[in-house]
């Protein structure tokens, strides 16, 4: 059995560097909406690349390359046909180059040279100098590379990818731990996979901004961090409503400053109306002189939990959530262009959903943008899947990745929840391995608890250890069976294993995998496609099965919320709402009527 590409094929043009967005150049939108400065090089494009399968290329001292003989376009991976290479078989290592020239308008600025994510270790090279290294195939870095470039003279940038998705030692996701794609495990993502840029900052400007929306108090808190703090500088933060400013404060700029913004006339962000406030954030220094300015922005809305709901702006929200898993027949983790992601968007909620599980996948922001601004919900996931939670060395790898994520993603109103893990079988029991699993996940939901207020669930299905969302799957197709299984039974509520987990404590209860139902339109993507139990035979019979599973879980009593299984097809799982080239397969009027229901006592 061969995999099987793609049913269309996006051609993009090859570009070269330029200091303005332009359409030769792939990917070309800023990829940080909500932390973006004016002056930046996009380095998507054209470089050239060598696959390194002995892991040889340090002895052959590949850093100091000026070139190599194969193209690849960037930000798509070497597997992904849209890089132009298209190669789907294991690759241990390889590397990248590239020809970089610094503007003579950035001197006297530090410049910093950003990933957006390269799966999964890489070092980078300037001229054969080591700049720096990243371990983590998910979250986004920068290395701050001022030191080893001069205005004006031509660079060579190599980038050194290592990826090694069956070690056990750092998560991969859904990537196939073997040659073919198999269950729920698809092609695999090396390398570079999200947008390469630079950009000049000052040496005292912002590194990061933690926006803070206090509904209750009708406020903004900012807590701005530095890359470095002057004496004199200061820090101010504008709120806008359209174009008129209705907040604004300055503070002297220190590690422990929190900038505090009210508003008086409070506009909330909900998927009803996501309206965002515009926000800037500009560093002085002693002389008043303006050193750094980010935009960004921010939406007004609250997120909590109390008992068994879950809580938006005040009110009992339930959530009608789908699974999507971000892959792409051109791009697989890696949508072709920003369109796709705002299409993704308005698909699901075309369905009747309100906003999605975002599945075994880190999203890139500029899908969070768009989540932002169309009011679609999201629980924030990563790829855990590989990370072996009894292995230490896993553990040491996923948490500084995870931290990262979480810092990166936090300001952004659409993610609502947190779920560092997903399905952790490989728990094996009452053993000393069992309590690394157990001491692995309460110390990522111990750190999240500190990084931010959303509430976490901190291993989706299996096996709980510490939570504030209740979760659980089940594929039953039987709608009467279905029924059964949510029946509370000797005080005990569902779960998989009352010998791996704590038991049910009362938390908002979700149901956040379910139906998978199987729909083939047209031809199988490939031999082993698959769904959850037997077919429907007609499409007739598909929308019963899934209107009446759909209605026993809106008549649980104790229910906040369902993701079903799942928004698109991915490879040879065929069981989405739509096809994986997201082409319809349904009447989207009858799914919408469907997963629009809301139970009596939620918005």
């Amino acid at each position: 059995m061969k995999r099987k590409l793609s049913r269309f094929f996006v051609s993009l043009a090859l570009g070269v560097m330029s200091l303005t967005a332009s359409a030769s150049v792939p990917r070309e939108e800023y990829p940080r909406p909500q932390f973006e400065r004016t002056d930046w090089v996009n380095l998507n494009g054209d470089w050239t690349y060598e696959f390194d399968f002995g892991k040889s290329g340090m002895d052959r001292r590949l850093y100091k390359s000026e070139g190599f003989k194969d193209k690849i376009t960037v930000p798509f991976c070497p597997e992904s046909r849209l890089s132009g290479v298209a190669y789907v078989d294991f690759i241990p290592a390889m590397w990248y180059h590239r020809k970089i020239q610094i503007p003579s308008e950035w001197q006297g600025r530090d410049v910093m040279l950003n990933f957006g994510g390269v799966d999964y270790f890489s070092a980078v090279y300037i001229d054969g100098q080591l700049v720096g290294r990243h371990w983590g195939g998910s979250d986004s870095f920068g290395h701050d590379i001022t030191k080893f470039v001069s205005d004006g003279k031509v660079h060579d940038l190599v980038v050194r990818v290592e990826d090694d998705v069956r070690s056990g030692d750092q998560a991969k996701g859904k990537q196939s731990g073997n040659f073919y794609s198999q269950g729920c495990d698809y092609t695999r993502t090396t390398g570079i996979w999200q947008t390469v840029w630079m950009e000049p900052v000052d040496h005292a400007g912002l590194s990061s901004a933690y926006i803070v929306p206090d509904l209750d108090h009708k406020r903004f808190v900012i807590e701005p961090s530095f890359r470095n703090l002057e004496n004199g500088q200061k820090v101010e933060a504008v709120v806008r409503d359209g174009g008129k400013v209705v907040s604004r404060a300055t503070e002297k700029a220190s590690r422990q400053v929190k900038l505090e913004l009210p508003i008086k006339n409070v506009k909330t962000w909900s998927p009803e109306s996501p309206f965002l406030y515009d926000v800037e954030l500009t560093v002085y220094d002693a002389d008043g002189k303006a050193i750094d300015k980010v935009s960004s922005y921010s939406g007004m809305r609250k997120i909590h939990w109390e008992g068994d709901r879950l809580y938006l702006n005040n009110e009992p929200y339930f959530l009608r959530l789908v699974l999507d898993q971000g892959f792409y027949p051109e791009g697989i983790w890696t949508a072709p262009d920003d369109a796709s992601l705002k299409c993704d968007i308005e698909m699901s909620m075309a369905a009747g959903f309100n906003g999605a599980r975002l599945h075994q996948k880190v999203f890139e922001e500029r899908f969070h943008y768009w989540a932002d601004k169309l009011g679609y919900l999201t629980w924030g996931e990563t790829a855990s899947w590989g990370a072996n939670t009894n292995k230490i060395e896993a553990a040491r790898n996923f948490i500084p990745e995870w931290e990262s994520i979480v810092i990166r993603d936090r300001n952004h109103p659409s993610i609502v929840a947190w779920t560092p893990f997903n399905e952790t079988w490989e728990r094996p029991g009452d053993s000393e391995q069992a309590k690394q699993h157990d001491r692995f996940v309460k110390d990522v939901y111990t750190l999240t608890s500190h990084l931010d207020y959303r509430p976490i669930n901190d291993t989706s299905g299996n096996f709980h250890v510490i939570t504030d969302l209740w979760t659980v799957h089940n594929y039953e197709q039987n709608p009467d069976k279905l029924a059964e299984y949510f029946v509370i039974k000797d005080g005990r509520y569902p779960q998989l294993d009352p010998n791996k987990e704590i038991s049910y404590g009362g938390q908002p209860f979700f149901i956040d995998e379910y139906g998978g139902i199987k729909w083939v339109d047209g031809a199988q993507f490939a031999d082993n496609s698959w769904g959850y139990g037997d077919s429907p035979r007609t499409k007739e019979e598909f929308y019963d099965r899934l209107e009446r599973l759909t209605d026993v879980i809106l008549a649980v009593p104790y229910m906040s919320g369902y993701c079903y299984t799942q928004l698109t097809d991915v490879e040879q799982e065929q069981n989405g709402i739509y096809n994986y080239d997201r082409t319809k397969k349904f009447d989207m009027d009858r799914i919408k009527k469907i997963f629009s229901k809301v139970p009596k006592g939620f918005k």
